[in-house]
């Protein structure tokens, strides 16, 4: 392990940090739509906060169980981030069109194609998806994105993210490792699916509400999933760069240069 982190390394880890640290999806979806997305939460349905939360949860959990579980591990090349941005461009179309009611059918097929692709990220930076280590790492992608109300102003948002689901990212892992993992996964998984379905929830509310805003429609809503996944692409690499260098140098040592950055 090298005591000091190279200039190379350096520069990829200042391309990590703009990825992970950059405006959330509300920003980018209100550059995009040139309004607050406010104007969207007018209009969504009653209740819409707890059946967001539902299906969110749900579909983490497909996403989960179509690809983090059945993954394989391929030799690293370069990620299929334009023919992933394509097939959820597609699915946000539908969505658009028929609006809040088809988030139930559109959602778990956009969370599992972004899932899709962050594990090709994942690939790609050099991690073995056929770990647990890896799986969970890319399931927690999903909670990453910008600053939260948690950070102060020494720690980013990014490294205060992963302190928070560490302890249920080491529960699980000792779960899927054991012998009895059919029986004893799912209670830690679900633990682990619920916190961070807590965060991408939020994301998901502003999905939302810019496909809420009625003039958008079909195209509106392709063109809303593929900043999305755009946006959850950007987390994946700088997630995993920033892994990649946690395994050659100290942990400590990539996480007070990065805060340094």
């Amino acid at each position: 392990m090298s005591s000091k982190i190279s200039i190379q390394d350096k520069q990829e880890l200042v391309v990590a940090k703009q990825l992970l640290e950059n405006p959330g999806i509300a920003a980018k979806l209100t550059n995009f739509l040139g309004t607050p997305i406010e104007k969207g939460f007018e209009v969504l349905p009653e209740n819409w906060k707890h059946k967001i939360s539902v299906i969110t949860q749900k579909s983490l959990l497909k996403a989960t169980e179509t690809a983090i579980l059945t993954m394989k591990n391929t030799p690293s090349k370069t990620p299929s981030n334009k023919w992933h941005k394509l097939s959820v461009a597609t699915s946000g179309g539908i969505g658009g069109f028929f609006g809040f009611t088809a988030l139930a059918i559109e959602l778990p097929v956009s969370t599992t194609i972004m899932l899709r692709s962050i594990i090709d990220i994942a690939r790609s930076q050099g991690e073995d998806v056929d770990t647990y280590e890896t799986k969970l790492a890319c399931l927690e992608v999903f909670a990453l994105g910008g600053k939260t109300t948690l950070d102060d102003a020494t720690e980013s948002g990014y490294f205060t993210m992963r302190t928070l689901l560490a302890k249920s990212i080491s529960e699980s892992m000792q779960h899927l490792g054991s012998k009895t993992a059919s029986k004893e996964t799912a209670p830690a998984l679900l633990k682990l699916i619920s916190s961070i379905s807590q965060r991408f929830g939020i994301q998901i509310s502003e999905k939302a509400a810019a496909q809420a805003i009625p003039i958008l429609g079909a195209a509106g809503g392709a063109l809303i999933n593929t900043i999305f996944i755009d946006h959850f692409q950007d987390m994946a690499k700088g997630h995993f760069i920033v892994r990649k260098l946690e395994k050659k140098y100290n942990q400590q040592q990539v996480k007070a240069l990065y805060e340094q950055l």
